[in-house]
């Protein structure tokens, strides 16, 4: 199973009524989404994820609580079809956790580990649309470069386009890894590619987009009273749930619970390392 990050955190901030129904946009393995229906007596759990390996692996994880969990296959903006297949206008309470499960950084085929060689791939659903090889292999180095420093925050954006783009065909993790790592030298703990693989994911699955439009329709999925719990793990991501909140705030629409961002404990890092980037963000709808 994968490890939940700040699984209680996110229980207390959503203060889960036994009869109440409530939203898991990022099944993911099924960890939250457990922990939740497992909270549930009468109310149920609609689980969503757009990966749908990672969904049929939630459902094997997630036997035995299976009466109060309503799965639904899509991305943020099937969200709104997910109630309305269960019947429901708006729930109690919603959380979206937005790192990346253990399951697709693991496996190699999915493309999105630069630790194990695999395809470039990282479609989060695999079922069509653009992959990372087909940006890093068509993209003019301009473009390329552009993408790195605006979602992967990389200031040396333009030398790794350059040293990409110069070695064309870019084909599996390993590759390109390689490529990054001899055109920029290691500064730090992290591998010089991790920012390039995560500018290169938010592309290919236009996350960043689709987060948006969870965010703006936040408020026509929870009720008044109804909390939405948030758990980022880039300051990209970061800044617009905050902004959102923020936004939600002063119009009147929700309140901030989180006044300041909710980190891990030490404890956690500890004990599950790829907490220590997450960062949890609650708001309570009026």
């Amino acid at each position: 199973m994968h490890v939940p990050v700040m699984l209680g955190e996110a229980l207390e901030y959503l203060a889960i009524r036994p009869d109440g129904v409530y939203l898991d946009v990022t099944a993911g393995l099924g960890s939250h989404t457990r922990a939740i229906a497992e909270r549930l007596t009468t109310g149920f759990v609609i689980a969503c994820d757009r990966d749908a390996e990672s969904l049929e692996r939630a459902k094997q994880n997630t036997a035995d609580v299976a009466a109060r969990i309503r799965f639904h296959h899509g991305s943020f903006s099937d969200v709104r079809r997910a109630l309305e297949a269960s019947a429901v206008e708006r729930v109690d309470g919603s959380l979206a956790d937005l790192g990346v499960s253990r399951y697709q950084l693991t496996d190699p085929e999915r493309g999105f580990s630069l630790m194990a060689d695999g395809p470039l791939d990282m479609r989060m659903d695999r079922s069509g649309g653009t992959t990372a090889a087909d940006l890093v292999n068509f993209m003019s180095e301009k473009e390329l470069a552009g993408l790195i420093f605006r979602l992967g925050e990389e200031r040396r954006s333009r030398q790794a386009a350059r040293a990409i783009v110069r070695a064309r065909p870019v084909h599996t993790t390993g590759q390109l890894a390689g490529i990054v790592e001899q055109a920029i030298p290691r500064t730090g703990r992290l591998h010089p590619a991790t920012q390039i693989f995560m500018a290169l994911r938010l592309a290919v699955n236009g996350e960043l987009d689709q987060l948006e439009g969870l965010l703006a329709e936040m408020p026509n999925l929870v009720r008044g009273g109804g909390r939405v719990v948030f758990i980022t793990f880039m300051s990209l991501e970061d800044r617009l749930v905050k902004r959102s909140f923020q936004d939600m705030a002063r119009s009147g629409r929700a309140e901030i619970l989180t006044k300041h961002v909710i980190r891990p404990t030490e404890e956690e890092v500890r004990s599950n390392p790829p907490s220590r980037s997450a960062k949890l963000r609650a708001v309570e709808m009026r």
